[in-house]
């Protein structure tokens, strides 16, 4: 059900805000640079008091069917500790800045090759210590064909993950769940990640296009934060134009659990920061008490074991 179980959370005391930081970085077909550019600005994230940043889908390559295999890395499963030796660039600078800055980072994305020879779009997430809390593999994988807008098909090269993932962040005082892009349009994992494993921040790393991203990201993280009433992060990279390839939308955002946006940026390069207040949940369920109004009755959430 889950890649990685969080540990119980406390019920008290209230939980302090903490800030939450989105880099959206620009990405180029230096595998090299684009780890770099994400370094500088996880180190501006946590200059600004960031307690957890996020960085984009696919951080360390353009996205791109053609790049994936190319530019896949093994990575290591949930509990890697950061005494242990990897030949992932891209774990070595997310566990090195983690340590460096304090923060919980959710890596982004990055092509997965795994022993099998299956590749997949994979996220870490990584301690203040350097440990590997979190491995998301993206769930639902994006094969779209919008007539006169764009035509996608991940699984001409990706494998799809199998779980619900989340962790709990104990400095932060919260759980936080990890979704992936073409994640967030399926309520059900969100649900999950709220309902079950009691995530308080959904997070996905995304890179909508100039087709589906103004017609549907804001109203999907609206929509999200909504349905289960929590905090929703999602980080795009900046847009690249002129280019043949993918044109992400950008405009990463923050969305609070009433669903208002809180933070966002636009399509350029940038660091978006903001204030997470976990007591906001609370009031809003209060106010609005749907966990305890659903009508198990007639329908029911499950997962699968």
């Amino acid at each position: 059900m889950s890649s990685s179980t969080p540990n119980k959370v406390p019920s008290s005391p209230p939980a302090s805000p903490f800030k939450l930081a989105l880099c959206q970085t620009p990405v180029t077909l230096d595998k090299e640079e684009n780890i770099a550019v994400a370094r500088d600005y996880l180190m501006r994230a946590a200059a600004a008091g960031a307690s957890l940043a996020v960085l984009p889908e696919c951080f360390n390559c353009p996205y791109d069917t053609a790049c994936f295999r190319e530019y896949a890395e093994e990575l290591p499963a949930v509990g890697f500790k950061p005494t242990e030796d990897h030949s992932s660039p891209s774990l070595k600078m997310l566990r090195q800045t983690a340590q460096e800055t304090k923060m919980f980072i959710v890596g982004g994305s990055v092509p997965e090759i795994a022993n099998d020879g299956n590749i997949y779009n994979s996220s870490l997430s990584v301690s203040p210590d350097g440990t590997v809390v979190a491995k998301h593999r993206k769930a639902h994988l994006f094969d779209i064909d919008v007539p006169g807008g764009i035509r996608f098909k991940e699984s001409d090269v990706l494998s799809p993950g199998g779980s619900a993932t989340a962790f709990f962040a104990p400095e932060i005082d919260c759980t936080v769940g990890v979704g992936i892009c073409y994640d967030v349009r399926f309520p059900e994992l969100a649900m999950l990640q709220a309902r079950e494993l009691g995530a308080k921040v959904l997070v996905f790393p995304g890179a909508f296009n100039m087709t589906t991203g103004p017609a549907h990201w804001e109203l999907l993280l609206r929509g999200r934060a909504l349905d289960n009433q929590v905090f929703v992060a999602a980080c795009s990279p900046s847009r690249s134009e002129g280019g043949d390839g993918y044109t992400a939308w950008g405009h990463s955002m923050v969305v609070d659990p009433w669903g208002t946006v809180l933070a966002s940026a636009d399509e350029k390069p940038a660091l978006v920061v903001t204030t997470i207040d976990l007591g906001r949940l609370d009031t809003v369920r209060k106010s609005i008490p749907t966990s305890q109004q659903r009508r198990e009755d007639i329908y029911r959430l499950q997962s699968v074991p």
